[in-house]
């Protein structure tokens, strides 16, 4: 058996009898685990990789439905994920407009200069990621697909998003075998490359870090977030910034404020024993769940409030 993701869009106001249906198969092992429906929005699907600042894209207009799917199949790589998705979206005839793989996207500039659902439902390894976009011309204006790919050590993930610019009488519906995770829909962040979002908005959150549940101790891997924080460092020597520790609401204050401080203290001292930046630039505070972006109430605001951001102290 496959999971199902029956996207229903086409020519309703042109031929109301007629319904062009995109079914995308997943592995049996596949469920929804968010989904966002917004019955008219813009999103600019990319067509090109980070480039000079950006990435190039096209602005596409109407119903607009992404969906995140977990794929528990963890020996999968992100191309076995991607090819038969990709074939079927051929079949279904679309035109790929755009197709990468991390470093020939742009790395972490294109994942974060794309709009991807937040973790847990879309996790994204910046070091294992693919990126596809294509159009389907099926009636006055066209429909526009695109998908993200990666992984995790246990799971495969795959978001969704289709763009149907014929909005009148449409619905747009989807189904799985397994049915979706029950949770409310979560805000994308608009997000960019870190030193223009740092020095626009002045704060900057480190997604892609990962701690032992209950450790302060900082993961092993190769984080892309430190290596671009500490470049603008290093290059901006009289920059100054403070890592500060969050927490969910689980557990008492205090020692939320602690283990947050701590977990913002192990990143400081990555970046100063792995990336040479220097102590003086660099500060670590823990706020605990004293100022969380997503309710504490479910797993998936739980998970986007556990994090560590960047905050720039400079004042000129």
């Amino acid at each position: 058996m496959t999971a199902r993701a029956a996207i229903l869009a086409g020519a309703f106001a042109l031929c109301p009898q007629t319904t062009h249906a995109i079914t995308l198969d997943f592995p049996a092992t596949a469920n929804i685990s968010s989904e966002i429906t917004e019955p008219l929005g813009s999103y600019r699907v990319p067509t090109g990789p980070y480039a000079n600042g950006e990435v190039s894209g096209i602005t596409a207009e109407g119903e607009i439905l992404r969906q995140a799917w977990r794929v528990g199949a963890g020996g999968l790589t992100t191309l076995q994920i991607l090819s038969p998705l990709r074939d079927q979206l051929a079949q279904a005839g679309y035109e790929a407009l755009f197709e990468c793989s991390t470093d020939d996207c742009g790395g972490f500039d294109f994942r974060y200069d794309t709009d991807v659902l937040p973790e847990p439902a879309m996790h994204v390894d910046l070091g294992d990621f693919r990126f596809l976009s294509a159009r389907r011309n099926a009636g006055e204006t066209p429909e526009y697909v695109s998908l993200m790919v990666s992984r995790s050590r246990g799971a495969g993930y795959v978001q969704v998003v289709h763009i149907n610019g014929e909005t009148a009488g449409t619905a747009i519906v989807t189904t799985s075998t397994k049915g979706p995770v029950a949770g409310p829909a979560a805000t994308i962040a608009p997000v960019g490359p870190m030193p223009e979002t740092l020095e626009r908005t002045g704060g900057y959150i480190l997604d892609d870090l990962t701690f032992e549940t209950g450790s302060s101790s900082l993961g092993q891997g190769s984080f892309s977030s430190l290596a671009a924080l500490a470049d603008y460092l290093r290059s901006n020597p009289a920059r100054t910034v403070a890592l500060v520790g969050h927490t969910d609401a689980e557990g008492p204050l205090s020692g939320n404020i602690a283990l947050s401080k701590k977990r913002a203290a192990s990143v400081v001292e990555r970046l100063v024993s792995v990336h040479d930046v220097s102590r003086t630039q660099l500060g670590a505070e823990g706020v605990g769940f004293l100022a969380p972006r997503a309710s504490n109430l479910d797993d998936i605001g739980r998970a986007q409030n556990r994090r560590v951001e960047v905050i720039l102290t400079s004042t000129r």
